[in-house]
């Protein structure tokens, strides 16, 4: 019988790290949100495994190299580590419609509001024997497409006020999350752990 596993699917920019508005291509422009850290670390100390699933469409469109957002990605992880969380997986997706590339073309099924990204962890997952319990799962993020991929995925989304904020254009869209907090350590504390 394979193992039961319930993942908290993070998005990065503006719900763990600052969004300054520009693609974050070095470590020194990665500042994580207060109490971000602290939110990761509760979740995976409730039993959560952690995935990142993010956007990165500054690949494609040449303002950040692929080793770039590995390396951030990296430091990201060494830095939620000091705060007693981590990372389990992280995947992001290099493609941008407005900015065809031929390497990267291949993954515009992986962009969010799309699932690939998320599918791909379930059977990364599955792989090594894990059965992902889409009922006790939840995907957060600060924008849009981050509720609608949970949605898409059936997931629990939950929309940070962090980053873009886009609370107001998913009222207006009906695109509705299961809760809205003010950063991710309300939404893992007064939501998820609730």
């Amino acid at each position: 019988m394979p193992e039961t596993v319930k993942v908290l699917f993070l998005d990065r920019d503006g719900t763990i790290n600052e969004d300054t508005g520009s693609y974050v291509a070095t470590r020194p422009q990665l500042k994580l949100i207060a109490r971000a850290a602290e939110a990761v670390a509760l979740a995976r100390a409730a039993g959560f495994r952690i995935v990142i699933i993010s956007n990165q469409a500054g690949i494609a469109r040449g303002i950040a190299t692929v080793e770039q957002v590995e390396d951030v990605n990296t430091y990201l992880n060494e830095l939620l580590a000091e705060a007693g969380g981590s990372f389990d997986r992280c995947y992001y997706c290099p493609s941008h419609p407005q900015h065809p590339h031929p390497e990267y073309d291949r993954f515009a099924g992986c962009r969010k509001p799309e699932t690939g990204m998320v599918e791909r962890a379930i059977a990364d997952f599955k792989a090594e024997g894990l059965t992902v319990d889409r009922d006790a799962s939840f995907f957060i993020g600060d924008k849009l497409i981050d509720v609608e991929c949970g949605l898409r995925a059936s997931l629990h989304p939950i929309l940070v006020r962090t980053g873009h904020n886009e609370e107001e254009i998913c009222r207006r869209l009906g695109v509705v999350p299961e809760f809205v907090a003010d950063d991710l350590y309300e939404a893992v504390t007064a939501h998820i752990l609730r």
